[in-house]
């Protein structure tokens, strides 16, 4: 049986109850069933041998969180930020993902310390009244990231197949046969494909800046801090686009829900292991997302802003590009493929975090499969009718609305993450340090304050 789910008698086992964390008071009700029931505790960690060893088991979830990080809307301002001003911005990308590492060791901390992933922890935290706007909350931002991968998935199928966008979106609702055959093999499936989509995406990329050729100087010139960005009122704003669109609602619920895959035990010192073990997987996973979203910023500005053309921001604008500044077909083929499998990457964790904000709020199960259809449909039906309505330039103007609607959600997460985890009524033995605590509440106003401003000059 695993330790995770067993049932541990004070009378049979007192000799184990020292190293087995109480459930601290500070919690409205117990904790109930898990999200995703059928994957929680399935991958089995190891408990003797190296510490390599025992990382390798816990590999995986942070490559599903690092999806998030690499959507078409950060596509959109990176290229965006590439073209208009080289290098420069590169400075910015490397901030967000340092931010971005703060709170998904919060999430690491409190799905493994409270064993609720954030969904639940709002659901036993706050009564009824407060925890069902939440939950709204967060069923928006999902169907906001689902209508990006939707635009996002079509554009690839339009720039590699020639299918037309509005029914390249059509389309994308097959992908909940992909969702089910993965499943259907276990989670760690899941993690393979994600991770092979996730290496598919940077050989893409990392043909494209060969092609490009650099100035590599000047690459690592751009990691530099620079006061330009504070002068330059248009820097400035694309600046605030990167770091504005970095942290998504649902990489919060999302993460601490699979963390919860692994059954790592119920003891204190197994779980404080795993956690470090969660954010080390997590740390390199978005260091990978870094270099993605660096590599389309450093090509942007190797082709487009090298040969003056500053103004480019659209998906298909900047496949166009390419071949005429490249002087070959491949690059633009090699954009659109890795656009297309960063659509399927993340069809999978927008699935599964729905599932866990569902379960995790609601405490309601339905199939994964309907679970997707419904959430898919809502996200088809304005991409149709703009598709159709009003064409394939429509399409950049709904992907920036999906982003300034995941900005309006972030608060509705961030701040309940920040909250539970600095609680030690709640966390009890694992608490969050009051360095993490301070670092990550000054991180998550300024990306709230940052998300904010870009939603007011949307407006």
């Amino acid at each position: 049986m695993d330790a995770r789910s067993a049932d541990i008698s004070p009378d049979t086992l007192p000799e184990v109850l020292p190293d087995l964390p109480q459930e601290p008071s500070g919690w409205r009700s117990a904790r109930g069933t898990p999200s995703l029931a059928g994957m929680f505790g399935s991958v089995q960690t190891a408990k003797q041998g190296s510490f390599w060893r025992k990382l390798l088991a816990f590999l995986g979830p942070g490559y599903l969180v690092a999806v998030g990080y690499m959507d078409p809307g950060n596509w959109a301002t990176s290229l965006a930020g590439g073209s208009k001003f080289g290098y420069a911005l590169l400075f910015v990308a490397l901030l967000s993902n340092v931010m971005a590492i703060v709170l998904q060791s919060l999430c690491t901390r409190l799905g493994v310390g409270s064993g609720r992933d954030l969904a639940q922890a709002c659901r036993d935290s706050f009564p009824r009244w407060a925890s069902l706007p939440l939950w709204l909350s967060a069923e928006i931002a999902i169907t906001a990231t689902d209508l990006a991968e939707v635009i996002g998935t079509a554009i690839g199928l339009n720039l590699l197949f020639h299918i037309p966008l509005e029914i390249g979106v059509v389309i994308t609702a097959a992908d909940v046969f992909l969702i089910l055959a993965l499943q259907a093999f276990g989670f760690r499936w899941i993690e393979a494909f994600v991770v092979t989509m996730l290496g598919v995406i940077a050989a893409c990329f990392a043909v494209q800046i060969a092609m490009a050729d650099p100035n590599w100087g000047a690459v690592v010139r751009g990691f530099a801090p620079t006061t330009d960005i504070l002068r330059n009122r248009e820097m400035l704003y694309l600046a605030l686009g990167i770091l504005g669109a970095t942290v998504m609602p649902h990489n919060l619920y999302l993460h601490s829900g699979l963390v919860q895959t692994r059954g790592y035990g119920e003891g204190i010192g197994e779980k404080r292991e795993a956690i470090k073990l969660a954010n080390i997987d997590s740390a390199i996973a978005l260091c990978l997302a870094l270099i993605i979203n660096a590599s389309i910023l450093i090509l942007a500005a190797a082709t487009y802003h090298r040969a003056g053309r500053t103004d480019v921001a659209e998906l298909d604008q900047a496949h166009a590009f390419l071949a005429p500044l490249l002087g070959s077909t491949l690059a633009p083929t090699l954009f659109a493929i890795a656009l297309l499998c960063c659509g399927l990457n993340s069809t999978i964790t927008a699935t599964l975090s729905g599932q866990i904000v569902m379960e995790g709020f609601l405490n309601w199960r339905i199939a994964p499969w309907l679970r997707r259809m419904v959430t898919r449909g809502i996200a088809i039906v304005p991409a149709v009718v703009v598709t159709i309505w009003a064409g394939g330039k429509a399409t950049g103007q709904l992907l920036i609305l999906s982003q300034v609607v995941l900005s309006l959600q972030l608060p509705f997460a961030v701040v309940p993450l920040v909250m539970f985890t600095a609680s030690r009524a709640k966390m009890g033995p694992f608490v969050a340090p009051r360095w993490l605590t301070v670092f990550a509440a000054l991180t998550a106003a300024l990306i709230i304050a940052l998300n904010a401003k870009l939603v007011w000059d949307v407006m």
